[in-house]
């Protein structure tokens, strides 16, 4: 069945479901991205489906240089795998040298507790961590391991350039925790600390 993609509601939807895809770090179920435009679930499924064909060059545009790509059950922008490589010299030769103090902590945490999701770093170090992720992401540091089945969560690790460039050779070399923390434990499970 092919969808009347002219009508005016359509377009509406589809504009505010691309403002609302641009800022998301996670896959979006189609429950979440409706309830976040105002429109009912199948008007959300019909914008989607013609926002992958628009970007996928199948309208009366070319095609894009990132995807609509559904994820762990969800959607969400993704740069196309032609161009990774572009994409991600680009992001290195923009980013600073150092790291912010809060990326160092971020990363500390995901190096320790990995494979661990956005919501159980911010937890811990109790903070909004969505744009230090992006940067350690950008920076090759860590990585989407997988995406959880049951709460659409991804969990991220660390990746061969942090061993590389802390110049280890596995994350068994990190040092011990528990006597860098003052009760030896805070927002850490005792069997997950080093």
């Amino acid at each position: 069945m092919t969808a009347d993609h002219s009508a005016p509601a359509f377009a509406d939807v589809a504009r505010r479901l691309e403002a609302i895809l641009l800022v998301v770090d996670e896959p979006q179920s189609l429950v979440s991205l409706a309830t976040a435009v105002a429109a009912p679930v199948p008007a959300v499924r019909q914008a989607v489906e013609g926002l992958v064909d628009d970007y996928d060059g199948r309208g009366t545009g070319p095609r894009r240089g990132f995807e609509l790509r559904e994820v762990g059950g969800g959607w969400r922008l993704y740069v196309r795998e032609e161009h990774d490589e572009l994409v991600s010299e680009f992001v290195n030769a923009q980013a600073p040298s150092r790291l912010s103090q809060a990326a160092l902590e971020t990363l500390a945490v995901i190096a320790y507790k990995q494979p661990v999701t956005r919501s159980q770093v911010a937890s811990i170090r109790a903070v909004n961590v969505d744009s230090v992720v992006r940067t350690l992401l950008a920076r090759g540091l860590i990585t989407e391991l997988f995406t959880d089945a049951e709460t659409g969560a991804i969990n991220y690790g660390t990746t061969d350039a942090l061993l590389v460039n802390l110049g280890i050779n596995s994350l068994d070399e990190l040092p011990h925790i528990s006597p860098l923390l003052e009760d030896g434990a805070d927002g850490f499970e005792s069997e997950n600390v080093r």
